[in-house]
């Protein structure tokens, strides 16, 4: 995550993350874990809590996950831990900027699952992000990343600054109670950026997990990708690979490093 990043300053949000029954029954797991095992070696940008880079190594690719939280970091190298030690042999834990990393080996694959790129805010950020990766990869490597589709009518709607709530009131394992809901406090059309807030109620605690979400257009990473030494290879709509359409909640791209 870039430098501004909320992951790096409320200690609780590693386990409230892996509370979230939409983060656990998202639907990308299977596709970024083919990837991985076609592969055999691959870097995960972002990787938080191991909810991609657990299942990977378990399919046997010898994954390198790469997060900026040391909060989230901590939470995987704990669920790390309770692996098998041939699984746990096969995953390296990196604390790095994934806008400016430097690693001393490169990969055939590199994903980034789950939207990192669209907290970085600036094209410098993306470009720094891409020639990282571009970097890490070897030559004819791959990366596969995603980012949601942008509803042209919920950008043009009014901002309305109720809390909507997304995940009803649930138990976690030590009997807490927890619910979250999520609003759009301000929408900045001119850098393409809307201010986001998560809102978690942890026994009656309210946290607030506050950051921009940059929104990217279809021919915006393209242009990105193109700039940075890459060939988009396949554009997907939906985790199940089904062609990217105007009605598509995601862009999931693949990419080769051109040599």
């Amino acid at each position: 995550m870039s430098s501004h990043s909320s992951y790096n300053t409320i200690p609780e949000l590693p386990e409230l993350y892996d509370s979230i029954p939409l983060y656990n029954s998202r639907r990308d797991v299977d596709l970024y874990v083919d990837l991985c095992r076609e592969t055999g070696i691959a870097l995960e940008l972002g990787c938080g809590t191991g909810r991609i880079l657990i299942p990977a190594a378990e399919a046997g690719c010898v994954v390198t996950g790469l997060d900026q939280s040391e909060y989230m970091l901590a939470r995987c190298r704990a669920k790390v831990e309770e692996l098998p030690m041939e699984t746990r042999r096969r995953i390296t834990l990196v604390e790095a900027d994934m806008t400016r990393f430097r690693l001393s080996r490169t990969f055939k694959l590199v994903i980034a699952p789950f939207r990192p790129i669209q907290h970085l805010t600036t094209i410098g950020e993306q470009l720094n992000f891409f020639r990282c990766i571009r970097e890490h990869l070897e030559p004819g490597g791959k990366l596969a990343f995603d980012a949601f589709n942008p509803s042209l009518a919920s950008l043009a709607a009014p901002i309305n600054l109720d809390e909507i709530e997304d995940t009803p009131e649930l138990s976690l394992p030590d009997g807490r109670r927890l619910r979250r809901a999520f609003r759009i406090v301000r929408k900045r059309h001119a850098e393409q950026c809307n201010d986001i807030e998560l809102i978690y109620y942890l026994d009656g605690r309210r946290i607030v997990q506050a950051f921009p979400m940059r929104y990217f257009f279809r021919f915006e990473l393209e242009h990105l990708l193109a700039r940075s030494g890459f060939e988009v290879t396949s554009l997907y709509g939906a985790f199940d690979r089904s062609p990217f359409g105007n009605d598509s909640p995601d862009m999931i791209f693949l990419a080769t490093r051109i040599s």
